[in-house]
């Protein structure tokens, strides 16, 4: 049904594309805000609820288009800001989860409500926590921080509670932004018709 309705109305399937790419791409540029900010802002970022905004407005194969433009912004930071040489491996399992929230967003969220999108913010910023940080605790060689240990587990997850914080609060704002102000901005819409239909 919502496909047919779209069909119908080709200007309302364009919005959804522009509004859905535009989203992705801010939320890529968003993850410049750390560095902009001189690292005042870890974790800060509008990548959680911009993947889960885009899963829910297209298609599910365009997930590759999301983790494209993610993975190019990894590219970036990895050479550029930071300085290091780019190793596709060091981030096989940051691409797979880009694709995984995506396709949260594709299953859970084309019916917005706000149980829904409080369910997808805290599934995609506790599986980053949980999944980036087990991978710093497996780093080897010059990559390893912490031993590789209960103990070594506990105290990488602990260390990084602060970025998890900051990732479930920011995921939070865009994702209230990213849902709701499009919901606001119909229901104000369909407010004024019926207001200057009764005139």
């Amino acid at each position: 049904m919502e496909r047919q309705q779209n069909a119908a109305n080709p200007n309302d399937e364009g919005l959804t594309i522009m509004l859905a790419i535009l989203v992705l791409v801010l939320a890529a540029l968003s993850r410049l805000l750390p560095h902009v900010f001189h690292n005042m802002a870890f974790n800060f970022t509008a990548v959680g609820a911009g993947l889960l905004f885009f899963g829910s407005r297209r298609p599910r194969w365009q997930t590759v288009l999301a983790v494209a433009v993610m993975a190019l912004m990894d590219v970036f930071l990895t050479t550029k800001v930071y300085g290091y040489a780019f190793h596709v491996n060091a981030y096989l399992v940051t691409w797979a989860w880009y694709a995984a929230v995506c396709l949260m967003g594709s299953a859970l969220l084309r019916k917005v409500t706000v149980l829904r999108v409080v369910g997808g913010v805290l599934a995609s910023a506790t599986s980053f926590f949980l999944l980036s940080n087990f991978m710093v605790w497996m780093g080897r060689g010059d990559l390893a921080m912490y031993p590789h240990s209960v103990s070594g587990l506990a105290a990488c997850y602990e260390a990084a509670l602060p970025f998890y914080g900051n990732d479930l609060l920011s995921t939070s704002i865009f994702a209230a932004a990213f849902f709701g102000l499009p919901v606001l901005a119909t229901r104000l819409v369909d407010s004024m018709r019926s207001a200057a239909e009764t005139v």
